[in-house]
This record gives C-alpha cells, sequence and structure tokens, in this order.
C-alpha cells in the first residue's frame, strides 16, 4: 500500500504514523528524514537541499521532488509506504503522481485525520515544559500533579512562545489555508480518506486499520 497522511498541527499524525507502520510494516517516509539522510549521504541533491537549509530559505521544489523520487525508489518502498509531509502543494502531488506512474504504481490511500480546529487549538496552547529538565506535560491530557510545577524535578512549567493562543491560531489558518487546494486534489481523485480525528487515540487507530484492512483485499 501507498499511502499519505495528512492532517493540521496537532492532529496526532506522529501518533497514528508510529501505528501503521508497527502494525502494517510500511517504511515510514518523512520530509524532513529524507532531507537529512540525502544530505548524510552526500547527494547532489542533498548538498543542493543543504545550500538553501544553511541560509534558511525554502528548498525549490525540483529539489525536494527529486530527493522524494530517490527515496522512493529504494528496496524497501517496493511494497509500500507511508509518506508524511510531502506532497504539500498540487503541484508537488501532480510530481507524485509521475513519480509513482514512473515506478509502475500509484497512491492508494490519502489518510486525513479531521479535528475541530477548536479542538486544536485545546491541543496546542495546553502544553507545558519544564524549563530545567525539559520533561513535556499538557493541562488537559497530561496535567502536572501539581499545578505549574514538574513531577519529575520540581521544576517551573512554562509555556512555549510559540504555543501561545494567537501564534498557535494563526499557524493554524495558514495550514488550513495550504492544505483545502490539496484535499480538494485528492478528492477529486477518490482516494481521500477523511477520518474523525476527534475520536480518541485507539478509536482513531480503529478507523485507520478498517480502511487499510478494506485496501488490502
Amino acid at each position: 500500500m501507498n499511502l499519505i497522511l495528512m492532517g493540521l498541527p496537532g492532529a496526532g499524525k506522529g501518533t497514528q504514523a508510529e501505528r501503521i507502520v508497527d502494525h502494517f510494516g510500511l517504511p515510514h517516509i518523512s520530509t524532513g528524514d529524507m532531507f537529512r539522510q540525502a544530505i548524510k549521504d552526500g547527494t547532489e541533491l542533498g548538498k543542493k537541499a543543504k545550500s538553501f537549509m544553511d541560509k534558511g530559505d525554502l528548498v525549490p521544489d525540483e529539489v525536494t521532488i527529486g530527493i522524494v523520487r530517490e527515496r522512493l525508489g529504494k528496496e524497501d518502498c517496493k511494497d509500500g509506504f507511508l509518506l508524511d509531509g510531502f506532497p504539500r502543494t498540487v503541484l508537488q502531488a501532480e510530481a507524485l503522481d509521475e513519480i509513482m506512474a514512473d515506478n509502475g504504481g500509484k497512491i492508494d490511500a490519502v489518510l486525513y485525520i479531521n479535528v475541530d480546529p477548536e479542538n486544536l487549538l485545546t491541543r496546542l496552547t495546553g502544553r507545558r515544559v519544564c524549563e530545567n529538565c525539559g520533561a513535556t506535560y499538557h493541562l488537559v491530557y497530561n496535567p502536572p500533579k501539581k499545578e505549574g510545577v514538574c513531577d519529575k524535578c520540581g521544576g517551573v512549567l512554562r509555556q512555549r512562545a510559540d504555543d501561545s493562543e494567537e501564534t498557535v491560531h494563526e499557524r493554524l489558518q495558514v495550514n488550513i489555508k495550504q492544505q483545502q487546494p490539496l484535499v480538494a486534489f485528492y478528492e477529486s481523485k477518490d482516494v481521500l480518506k477523511k477520518i474523525n480525528g476527534d475520536q480518541s487515540i485507539d478509536a482513531v487507530f480503529n478507523n485507520v486499520s478498517s480502511i487499510l484492512g478494506a485496501l488490502a483485499k
């Protein structure tokens, strides 16, 4: 199965990706991992990507697409993969279709974990981090035993600047706007599978398993 995992920040993609990889035995391919590996291997595309990243610039599409093409051509992807963080635009999605066609395959499903933005705001703004040991808590889902105090070392818990409500709201709006054309693109191809991400982690994975189980038949 050739899969893409999508969802807004805080939707739980990382948690579900781990479960999908463990349960279905697929390699988890994230954009960040691909860039790091290409740079480590010293490939031509890796060197190009590094030159942009070192300057703090976005890596151009042609370089990103080239790195994706190289990665999906490796032996461990011949029986399927879980792609995370790519594509981000319709242009990249069209390029991915070309890569898949050249490899004699196609994207079987796009798993879109759909969560109410208000719930995402709660999830993302509730995080607190110990300024001493770095332990992470959540005011709703994983609160400390004593408010504002780390269970492990007694350090003070702080909210990161990028977890403030204003910053998170802006980040969500940017991502919603960015993802809408991509969602429409995959809906038009009848491969988009929307999953209710407002459920428990287990319930979300049960939905994912049902979809993938049906695909595997």
